[in-house]
Formats: C-alpha cells, structure tokens, sequence
C-alpha cells in the first residue's frame, strides 16, 4: 500500500495530456527519488507560472509583463497583423526570424459543434484594435484545418469594410489539415512569403 500524498501524485500526473497511469507512476516516483531542492523547484516553477503568467491585454499572448515584450517593442511593425490561435504559434512562427509585425492571439477556433462561437474569441478585441487605426494589413495565420478556415472566413467578413486595411492569408505552404505546430521552418517561411490577399 502506497502512501496517500504519492497516490495523491500519481493522480495529478495521470490528469495530464498524454501521461497514462504507468508514467504517472514513473514521474512520482522519480520525484520521491530526487533531491527535496529538485522536487521543490518544479514545484515552484509549477507556482510561478500559473501566479505570473497572464494574457497580454493588447495581443493576448502570454506574458509576465504587459504589454508583451513585442507589442512593447517599437523596432517592429505594429501596422501589420499576424492573427494565431494560439500562443504556441506565435511562438512558432516568430522562431522563424521572419515575422517583422506583432501578433494577435485568438485563444482557439471557432467551433460550434464544441460550443465555441466567435463571442468566445479575442475576435472583438482584433476588430477593436484594427478600427482604433494604424494598422494596414492583417495577416491570417489560422490553422489550415475546418475549424481554422472557418475562422479566417469568419473573421475576414468582420474586417471587409474597414477602409485601409488588407487581409492576407499564409501562403498554402502550409498543407491541409495539418498544424502549424508541426510545420518545419522552410514551410513557415514559404507561407509567410507567399501570403496572398485574403
């Protein structure tokens, strides 16, 4: 019989994406093995992540500060747009060097058959920032799945209308049905290259 705070462990882990009940038990006991500095130390940056991280209040990409480090940045080109679903794609796309804009974050896709309508996006706070001017093009960097296509579309039909402003799309580099998590660089840079008006 196990004790109760290593079960207890072995229940937080076996809730993660992807950990099974065979790895959670791998983790605790890993943990139990390590040093206490070790173990309190994730413990800690497990603390301080959901204590300092929050949502930048201009792009709502993740942030200990705000506004975010790219949207405080003047050297860039707040006049053009990139729109992602996730943070984990700006993250992607700006590894690439290429992106000289900033960012706006969606916080997913829309999604009705999941209930996720365009109220439960960032979709306003874009819309907000385009009409408060100084921006000339925006890029839509959706995912190129159902759910991503239907946003762009969702999303361009908001934006027709606002004199001075462009809306692009990535490039098909990027292949159907697929993420832009897993797309390598050279795929990346070929869609934003090639982006084409939207």
């Amino acid at each position: 019989m196990t004790p109760r705070s290593l079960d207890r462990l072995m229940e937080e882990f076996a809730r993660l994406p992807g950990i099974g009940p065979r790895s959670a038990e791998r983790l605790a006991f890993h943990i139990l093995k390590s040093d206490k500095k070790s173990a309190l130390a994730l413990a800690d940056a497990i603390r301080d992540v959901k204590s300092m991280v929050k949502h930048c209040g201009k792009c709502f990409n993740l942030t200990e500060q705000d506004p975010c480090p790219i949207c405080a940045d003047c050297r860039r080109d707040h006049s053009k747009v990139f729109v992602v679903e996730q943070p984990k794609d700006l993250l992607l796309l700006e590894a690439t060097g290429l992106i000289r804009g900033v960012y706006h974050v969606l916080l997913g896709h829309i999604a009705p058959l999941d209930g996720v309508e365009p109220g439960d996006l960032t979709i306003a706070a874009l819309l907000d920032r385009v009409r408060a001017g100084g921006v000339t093009e925006v890029i839509i960097a959706t995912n190129p799945t159902i759910e991503g296509e239907g946003t762009a579309l969702h999303i361009k039909s908001e934006l027709t209308g606002i004199d001075g402003v462009s809306v692009t799309r990535l490039a098909r580099g990027l292949p159907s049905g697929s993420q832009i998590e897993y797309a390598t660089r050279a795929v990346l840079q070929d869609a934003i290259e090639g982006r084409r008006a939207f």
